[in-house]
C-alpha cells in the first residue's frame, strides 16, 4: 500500500494485524505449501517436461483452520515434453489462486524448459511468463470515514506482468535446484483513485533432494530439503519420506520440519497413475497444533513419447 500519512497507516494497521500478525511465515508473497517437493514445476520453471510425461497437479491448502477469513490456496498446472521439436524440450501452464481475508491474489503463467544431458543426469533452465492480478473487496471492510480513497468500498483490482527463471540438476539418486521469482518486481495499483499499490518483492528458492534404497526393492526413502527468501522473511523445511512401492499400490509416509514454524505430517499414495497426498501443518507457535493447515494434492502422469511401440504405462517419480 501507499501510505500517504500517519493516520492512514494507522487505519490500515489496525485492520490487517489481525490477519497476519500470527503467522509470519505467511507475510512472504507466495504460497508455502507442505508438500513443495510434489509440486517442483510451481516452484521451479526448470522442471516443466523433466520427465518425459505429461504431469496434471493440483492442490489446494486450507490454512490456520478455526479462524475466520483464514487463507485458502488452489494451485492447478500442466506440463510436458514438446516432442515435436525434441524431448529435450518442456511446456507448460498453470494457475493460483490464493485468498486472505478481503485481498485475493491471482497468477496465470505459460513456461518453457530446455534440458541437457550432463555427467550422466540432466542439467535443466527454464523460464515462465506470468499475469498477477491483486484484488481486495472494499465492501467488506467496515470504516468511519468512507470518503477516504485509502480505504476502497468496492471490489477493485489490478493486474502486473510477472517473470521466474529456474536452474535444475538432476542425477540417478539426487537433485538440486534454484529459481528466482518475480524478478520484474512488479508493483501493481489498483482502485478508481490510483493511492492502493502492491509491490512485489524478487524471491529466492533453493532445494534438493536425495533417494535412499534398502535392501528391500520394495522400499525407499525420500529425503528433501527447500529454502526461500524475499531478503525480508525467510522459511526453511526439510523433508523425510518412508515409501513402499510394491504392486500396483504404492504407500507412503513421513515427517517435514519447518524451523520456528511448523511441524507437518504427510502421508499418500499412487494407484494406477493417480498420486493422493495430504498433510496436516501444526504450527509451533502460540497458535496450538488444533489451528494448524490442511493440505491435499493430486497428481497424474503418464507417458508421452509417441514414438515408442505399445501402451503407455503410468509412473510418477516426481510425486514418489
Amino acid at each position: 500500500m501507499n501510505i500517504r500519512s500517519m493516520a492512514e497507516w494507522k487505519k490500515i494497521a489496525g485492520g490487517l494485524l489481525l490477519l497476519f500478525s500470527y503467522v509470519p511465515a505467511q507475510a512472504q508473497y507466495d504460497p508455502a505449501f507442505s508438500q513443495y517437493w510434489s509440486l517442483q514445476p510451481f516452484y521451479n520453471p526448470a522442471t516443466t517436461g523433466l520427465d518425459g510425461k505429461l504431469n496434471v497437479q493440483a492442490a489446494y491448502a486450507m490454512q490456520l483452520v478455526g479462524f475466520e477469513n483464514a487463507p485458502a490456496t488452489l494451485y492447478a498446472g500442466v506440463d510436458l515434453p514438446v516432442f515435436f521439436l525434441s524431448p529435450k524440450h518442456g511446456m507448460g501452464v498453470g494457475f493460483l489462486n490464493d485468498e486472505a481475508g478481503l485481498f485475493a491474489h491471482k497468477k496465470f503463467y505459460i513456461q518453457y524448459a530446455y534440458h541437457q544431458p550432463l555427467w550422466g543426469g540432466s542439467l535443466s533452465a527454464g523460464l515462465r511468463l506470468g499475469m498477477l492480478s491483486e484484488g481486495f473487496d472494499g465492501s467488506g471492510l467496515d470504516v468511519s470515514d468512507t470518503s477516504d480513497p485509502a480505504f476502497p468500498t468496492s471490489d477493485v483490482t489490478g493486474s502486473g506482468f510477472d517473470l521466474d527463471f529456474g536452474l535444475y540438476y538432476k542425477h540417478k539418486k539426487w537433485y538440486v535446484g534454484a529459481s528466482a521469482m518475480h524478478l520484474t518486481g512488479p508493483e501493481i495499483t489498483y482502485g478508481d483513485e490510483k493511492v492502493n499499490q502492491i509491490s512485489v518483492p524478487q524471491t529466492f528458492y533453493f532445494f534438493g533432494g536425495y533417494n535412499i534404497s534398502f535392501k528391500n526393492p520394495l522400499y525407499k526413502m525420500y529425503t528433501s530439503a527447500m529454502f526461500r527468501s524475499d531478503f525480508m522473511f525467510y522459511r526453511g523445511d526439510v523433508s523425510c519420506r518412508l515409501a513402499y512401492e510394491g504392486g500396483r499400490i504404492q504407500l507412503y509416509g513421513g515427517l517435514s520440519y519447518s524451523p520456528t514454524n511448523s511441524v507437518s505430517l504427510l502421508f499418500g499414495g499412487k494407484v494406477m497413475g493417480v498420486t493422493l497426498g495430504y498433510s496436516y501443518e501444526m504450527y509451533t507457535s502460540a497458535i496450538g497444533a488444533l489451528n494448524g493447515s490442511h493440505e491435499i494434492t493430486l497428481s497424474y502422469q503418464t507417458d508421452l513419447n509417441i514414438f515408442k511401440k505399445g501402451k503407455n504405462k503410468h509412473k510418477s517419480v516426481r510425486i514418489l
